[in-house]
């Protein structure tokens, strides 16, 4: 190291950091850095013409085309895979390193010769037939796909509808639009109505502000069915709760139950009677058993009554299949009997079922409450629109076809109960707060 004329001061280097502190080695740092960079890269004397210098071969950006510039892309490694390359001249200090095979170095001979042998028979992966069939799928549609300016289909027709239904390059998306193996698309698609009720049902003739006589009494008529309905079924829920128990007074209620509690108890005097003990001695708590064996005679007998039993009931099932026999034709017309039964069931679920189509489904807990038509007696009626009397609520009553179509659930009006607040009042805010509060705090003095 050249001395710059200063001149140094007498100081300890003993250790690193003095020596560090006290010496000037940024020009060595210098030198060793670029024999490093050297290394790393090699020397610029070193390198060849063809490594220094590089001939352009690229095109000019301005007369370049699209498809030569995606070529040109094709030939350049990708910036991830530069990135793993080696970029340094050092050489790898690890002369023999571990390194991972490709599948097709991993191949034996006798799979590859195998593979060359199938492929030039024609023999071929399912990989490789689908992927024949999917360029083929391809070169179709790209010989169907019309040129930029040419219109020469329609696309909202049926056919198209169904070409795209069929189409496997077709999106999931595309195809939802459509209607399920039609070409129906959704703008045509009829909408399926909650109810088979109309929208706005046309009012009944009696309703009218100046109706014919007929019209009126048919309507008075429907009302008082109605009505006749509902006071039957409270009548029928009055006695079947209110009417099956007997009204008492509080007294004769006590003494019933009285009554009824002291059922099963014994007087006085009958307590006092005491039954005799009977004599423990006479009887018998177990009886003495004996071994008693049975005899020869004994047991043929048994013998004997066991198969004349089996006998009996093998006659005995013999008469009831005889007897079943017979009782065919009355099977038959029983069988005849439930047939007819069962028809004039299925007649009347159908005639059911037809009815409840126009009933209001169950959606909710709450019961679905028709208010019935509006109707005006006949000393009510008007007859011209001046002096016409209102009946009824538009609001509620489209609010009510509603819940009878199936849009809305049925519901009822909920109903909070306000607290009950318990209120003091100070004995400053009183009325009497002279004569009470103050008169005492001046005798308290």
């Amino acid at each position: 190291m050249a001395s710059l004329g200063i001149k140094r001061k007498r100081v300890s280097k003993k250790n690193k950091l003095a020596w560090r502190k006290h010496s000037k080695v940024a020009d060595v740092e210098q030198f060793l850095d670029e024999q490093w960079e050297e290394e790393r890269l090699g020397a610029i004397e070193a390198l060849p013409d063809d490594q220094l210098f590089v001939l352009d071969s690229k095109p000019d950006k301005a007369t370049i085309t699209t498809r030569q510039s995606k070529k040109l892309r094709a030939t350049r490694p990708l910036k991830g895979f530069a990135a793993l390359q080696p970029h340094t001249s050092v050489p790898d200090p690890i002369k023999k390193r571990n390194r991972v095979q490709t599948k097709e170095e991993r191949k034996s001979d006798l799979v590859k010769k195998k593979e060359l042998d199938d492929r030039r028979n024609g023999v071929l992966k399912l990989k490789e037939i689908n992927a024949i069939a999917e360029r083929r799928l391809y070169e179709l549609k790209r010989d169907k796909k019309e040129k930029r300016g040419e219109f020469n289909k329609d696309v909202w027709s049926e056919e198209a509808d169904s070409v795209l239904q069929n189409d496997p390059w077709a999106e999931k998306v595309t195809k939802v639009h459509n209607l399920r193996n039609t070409g129906v698309p959704v703008k045509n698609r009829p909408i399926k109505s909650k109810s088979l009720l109309q929208v706005i049902e046309p009012p009944h003739p009696g309703t009218s502000y100046n109706p014919s006589f007929k019209d009126h009494q048919d309507l008075l008529r429907t009302v008082a069915q109605e009505e006749t309905k509902i006071i039957k079924e409270e009548k029928h829920l009055d006695r079947v709760t209110r009417q099956m128990f007997r009204r008492v007074t509080s007294n004769k209620k006590d003494s019933e139950w009285m009554v009824e509690m002291s059922q099963g108890m014994t007087n006085k005097e009958e307590k006092e009677i005491k039954e005799e003990p009977e004599d423990l001695d006479k009887i018998s708590i177990n009886p003495p058993v004996q071994n008693k064996k049975k005899s020869v005679q004994q047991r043929r007998k048994q013998r004997e009554q066991l198969t004349l039993e089996n006998q009996l009931r093998a006659k005995k099932l013999d008469k009831k299949k005889i007897g079943d026999i017979h009782t065919i034709k009355v099977l038959e017309k029983d069988l005849q009997k439930l047939a007819k039964k069962q028809e004039k069931l299925r007649e009347v679920r159908k005639i059911r079922a037809e009815k409840n189509k126009l009933k209001p489904k169950v959606l909710s807990s709450t019961k679905f409450e028709d208010y019935g038509p509006d109707f005006q007696m006949g000393q009510d009626i008007a007859g011209n629109l001046r002096s016409m009397k209102k009946e009824g609520n538009l609001l509620s009553d489209r609010f009510k076809s509603l819940q009878k179509r199936n849009i809305l659930e049925p519901s009822k009006r909920a109903h909070y109960k306000k607290p009950k607040v318990k209120k003091y009042t100070k004995p400053g805010h009183k009325d009497d707060w002279e004569t009470t509060v103050a008169r005492r705090k001046i005798t308290s003095k």
